[in-house]
């Protein structure tokens, strides 16, 4: 198998690396992105890595380990924030054979690339955190999940996997696997269900994947970035981690940002950073996504004042996330982008249960009428109304953080809604700016 060229991974955006890329609000950083990129050879990338890193500890015991990482409070970086020891201490005492971990790289996030970025430049410190989680929970089996279509990363991946496995580095041989690129393949029981030979979708919870998941085996599914803040953890300790981020949300964070002129990079920042320090909030910008398209739409005072935690950020309607930062430049119609997302959204549920197979295209369908001149006066009670009827009633969240970006776009963008009602769009550009790609629709896509 031959490297790939540079232009594989042209699509993503750049990494910052070294000192350059530290945080300017706290100390200490970078830390997911210290040091050189992985390059192309890998054996010199992990040697890279280990002068870099170090060797993980050999003595720290799973005991050990499960108490640092509680001592650290570190949630997960997938978007719910789970505690990750609670996840990993489940898993280590659930009956069922041994277990299997999975580190979960399958970003289905269009907004976001932080997790593909992480794997391109620390595929080891993932690795690391594999190695540790699957000793913890006495698994014997490991895996990687990534998105599909992602070109050249999983080449990039196993190589590095190989270059771990020629120098004996690892107890627990890894798979690779690519899921659908799907918006919710990575949820973690469609991701299991792919494990297991079905279709990557959600499924009803009749047992937690921590009891019974990947062939009916205690499974842990954990994010890729939370994975290599464990390796983190198991070298450097709780305290080291706690040093930055706030009490309540301790350590780093891997953000996408996107700023108004539709530059994206990849940043680690403390949690409880300012916004307006990682986005630049000017009044070339009428509004600041925050968590994704399962997030929600700040306005520009909002996003000036608030910090990346989720105490700043939950009672504004929005949440952290998968760190996704988006600036909505002026001139841009807010209800457009809107009605644009949920349409992908709607399409992309897995039209399993009620709420995403009736509720979201109703709900799509009213949002590109309130996006056009003059919408039907019933259109916005019909969007209130149904948003309320789909909340808490599907087999995954994926209804619920799509009426959260809803609500939050009725909110951000009334004076817009009062313009189209009286026939004009105060948008000056027609262009779409959020990256929303083409919906597969064919039950086939989810295989």
């Amino acid at each position: 198998m031959s490297a790939p060229n540079a232009a594989a991974t042209a699509g993503l955006p750049a990494v910052p690396a070294g000192p350059a890329a530290a945080c300017r609000t706290a100390a200490g950083l970078p830390r997911l992105l210290a040091g050189p990129p992985a390059g192309p050879d890998p054996q010199a990338a992990l040697a890279d890595h280990l002068n870099g890193q170090g060797h993980l500890p050999r003595r720290l015991d799973s005991s050990a380990l499960l108490a640092e990482v509680t001592a650290a409070g570190l949630a997960g970086r997938g978007g719910a924030a789970f505690p990750a020891a609670r996840k990993l201490a489940a898993v280590r005492s659930a009956a069922g054979g041994p277990a299997v971990v999975v580190a979960n790289g399958a970003e289905g996030e269009p907004a976001s690339c932080k997790d593909a970025a992480l794997l391109w430049h620390a595929p080891h410190l993932v690795l690391d955190g594999l190695q540790l989680a699957a000793a913890a929970c006495g698994a014997d089996t490991a895996v990687v999940c990534l998105h599909g279509g992602r070109q050249g990363l999983r080449w990039h991946l196993e190589a590095a996997i190989g270059a771990r496995r020629a120098a004996g580095l690892d107890a627990l041989a890894v798979q690779v696997r690519e899921l659908p690129p799907r918006f919710l393949a990575g949820e973690e029981t469609a991701l299991v269900g792919y494990l297991d030979g079905g279709a990557a979708v959600p499924a009803f919870k009749q047992h937690r994947v921590f009891e019974r998941g990947a062939g009916g085996r205690p499974t842990l599914v954990q994010n890729v970035e939370t994975l290599a803040h464990l390796a983190l953890i198991a070298r450097h300790g709780a305290a080291w981690f706690r040093a930055v981020g706030t009490s309540a949300e301790p350590g780093s964070v891997l953000c996408t940002v996107t700023g108004a002129d539709g530059s994206t990079r990849v940043a680690e920042a403390a949690l409880g950073t300012g916004i307006g320090e990682l986005l630049s909030v000017d009044d070339s910008v009428q509004a600041v996504l925050a968590g994704g398209y399962h997030g929600g739409w700040l306005t520009p005072g909002q996003a000036r004042a608030l910090r990346l935690s989720n105490a700043d950020l939950k009672p504004a309607g929005a949440f952290v996330g998968a760190g996704v930062l988006a600036a909505l430049p002026a001139g841009v119609c807010g209800l457009a982008e809107t009605a644009a997302v949920v349409r992908y959204l709607a399409l992309e549920s897995a039209g399993q249960c009620g709420p995403c197979l009736n509720g979201l295209p109703s709900i799509a369908a009213a949002l590109a009428t309130l996006a056009r001149p003059r919408p039907a006066r019933a259109e916005l009670a019909n969007l209130r109304r149904w948003s309320g009827l789909v909340t808490g009633r599907g087999a995954c969240h994926h209804p619920d953080g799509t009426v959260r970006f809803v609500s939050s776009a009725l909110r951000v963008f009334a004076a817009e809604i009062a313009a189209h009602a009286g026939g004009r769009c105060t948008a000056r550009a027609g262009a779409a700016f959020l990256p929303v790609p083409a919906a597969a629709a064919a039950e086939s896509d989810w295989r």
